[in-house]
């Protein structure tokens, strides 16, 4: 066969647990393997029209002419395989995770090579057991012409590949979309602030766009009396063509502020505007055109002039004491604004970008201590570390989180967002009262920061304040209903970590299946999959986190019910989860 290239769907699926497997049974899996692939795979992949490349011993590479074939063939081949192996004992039943992207393709001698299959390879890798990945190109070509549901999981890391990329999850047979989060009408006055448009001739003036945009978000969610939409939902319309009946539908606001920003030398031009969601109107629009130096006075001039259309009541005198005095140098801020947009491409991800982003915010702060956001960003990097475990020694980062925010409390100052990072390095250190003060008086400082509640209910929810956990999530998630970082799994394990606190397992199940769709690889919401379910009589419900769990963290339902790994503060908490996982068969 000669080399050709060609566009083409690639699907890569790869069998879960397969050394494993062979350790426990190399013959009884080999033949069972080749049996699937001669009674289900093979044929159904032939039969939507692919074409298998590549056998890879534990997996394979197929190649389809149409993206939605080979979307309908995964879905189709992971309900049959599902099906097929329903029987077998969870601790050697057999399963595969597919990957989906579109691209071009080298065929050669047999073998099959091409960036866009290494995408789908690792695409594959992030997948559940059982589930379908598809890349963002991939997802474009399906949507609307398929009958599955399609889940957002945001940007996601992938191994050896250098930026993190988008991905999304399709829905199994009886699944929806439910990280979705259901925004509630409020009653005070809300409003999204969407990323500005880069106006400059330099296309790396972005995070510079970006900056500011969330500079005018962090303003506007001063005021107590103003219901403001978290960053990451916000900017989630970036690059697509977005109307205010969208932004009114997805988030729930009345009101939108949108605009562009050119800046060329030491001047900057801003074109602001206004409109009311209900009916398209121009409720405020003004341009301005300012040196660099006059970056925060205008940030505070378009936060004045929103706050003075959409919340009258407001005087004045309360939006001067609201505003925070920013006398900063501008270098030290352009450089935290770098910080944080290498913060948002993915640091949470990688030791790299975690170093770059700790290293300029240091060059920040050297330039001017008083730079709070540079202060901050710093000391959620190092937290970040410590909770993706990168380092040999990990709790080290709590103490550089804390020491990073330390000056700014010594100066006085008492940000919102300092205190965040403070509460959660308390929390893991087990002063739960200092991690409860420092979570309360960020909400009162600012109750509309969104990651602060969703780490707020997180802590209320291990700590037997159950009742409390729920409505600061719920409050996380209606702030920031199209977020797909982290915390806001965390606010979906908070609802089912203090729904199992108060023994409603239904609810426990309901929100700890949301939790996972935004973190499958997260132990703990698996767990209480399991003990919930057996709980409720349906210890059968809890096999696939069973399976999962064997795949990626063998060892860590043991570590509970023997005692090594303590979940919840409250002794009856804890003792109700271990209880829960011997019902399912969990032995110490």
């Amino acid at each position: 066969m000669r080399m050709t290239r060609r566009l083409a769907a690639i699907l890569a699926a790869d069998m879960v647990g397969y050394s494993r497997l062979m350790a426990a049974n190399e013959a009884g899996t080999l033949a069972r393997l080749k049996d699937l692939r001669r009674d289900i795979i093979n044929p159904g992949i032939e039969s939507a029209g692919g074409e298998i490349i590549k056998l890879t011993g534990d997996g394979l590479f197929a190649l389809f002419s149409s993206v939605v074939s080979a979307v309908e063939a995964a879905a189709a081949l992971q309900k049959a395989l599902h099906a097929a192996e329903a029987e077998s004992p969870t601790e050697s039943r057999i399963s595969f995770r597919i990957g989906l992207h579109i691209g071009d393709v080298i065929l050669d001698e047999g073998d099959i090579y091409g960036e866009g299959v290494n995408l789908a390879a690792r695409l594959e890798g992030v997948a559940d057991p059982g589930g379908v990945i598809l890349s963002d190109d991939a997802c474009r070509q399906v949507r609307g012409k398929i009958e599955h549901d399609i889940i957002d999981l945001g940007e996601v890391a992938l191994k050896n590949i250098s930026k993190p990329v988008r991905a999304y999850r399709l829905a199994m047979e009886g699944e929806s979309d439910s990280t979705q989060y259901q925004s509630q009408p409020t009653d005070k006055p809300s409003i999204a602030v969407l990323p500005f448009q880069n106006m400059s001739n330099d296309p790396e003036q972005e995070y510079f766009c970006d900056g500011v945009s969330e500079d005018i978000i962090t303003e506007l969610s001063r005021f107590p009396e103003l219901f403001v939409i978290a960053r990451n939902s916000s900017f989630s319309f970036r690059g697509r063509p977005v109307t205010h009946i969208d932004v009114a539908r997805e988030l729930g606001v009345r009101y939108m502020l949108e605009g562009s920003l050119r800046r060329a030398q030491n001047r900057v031009r801003i074109t602001a505007q206004l409109i009311d969601c209900t009916n398209g109107a121009h409720v405020w629009a003004e341009r301005y055109d300012r040196t660099l130096d006059d970056i925060f006075a205008l940030q505070d001039e378009i936060t004045r002039s929103v706050v003075g259309a959409i919340a009258p009541q407001i005087s004045i005198a309360e939006i001067d004491r609201a505003s925070v005095a920013r006398d900063i140098d501008f270098n030290s801020y352009d450089l935290s604004l770098r910080a944080m947009a290498i913060f948002y491409a993915g640091g949470f991800y990688s030791q790299d970008k975690f170093d770059e982003v700790i290293t300029a915010s240091d060059r920040a702060i050297d330039l001017d201590p008083r730079n709070v956001q540079a202060h901050w960003i710093k000391a959620f990097a190092y937290l970040m570390r410590y909770l993706y475990q990168f380092d040999e020694d990990p709790t080290e980062n709590l103490g550089l989180a804390e020491k990073s925010v330390e000056p700014l409390f010594l100066g006085g100052q008492l940000d919102p967002r300092a205190l965040c990072v403070r509460g959660v390095v308390r929390h893991f250190r087990g002063d739960f009262d200092g991690a409860n003060a420092d979570f309360s008086l960020g909400f009162t400082l600012n109750p509309n920061f969104a990651r602060n509640i969703f780490f707020m209910a997180w802590h209320e929810s291990l700590v037997g304040r159950t009742t409390e956990a729920r409505e600061h999530a719920h409050l996380a998630l209606q702030l920031s209903p199209r977020d797909t970082d982290l915390w806001v799994g965390d606010a979906y394990l908070a609802l089912a970590q203090a729904a199992f606190a108060d023994a409603d397992f239904e609810d426990a199940m309901r929100w700890g299946e949301r939790a996972i769709q935004m973190t499958p690889r997260a132990p703990i919401r698996r767990a209480l999959m399991i003990a919930s379910a057996a709980h409720l009589g349906r210890a059968e419900a809890g096999l696939p986190h069973e399976q999962a769990l064997a795949d990626f963290a063998p060892a860590f339902l043991d570590s509970i019910v023997s005692g090594a790994l303590i979940l919840f503060r409250l002794p009856e908490h804890n003792a109700l989860l271990v209880e829960g996982l011997k019902k399912a068969g969990v032995k110490p």
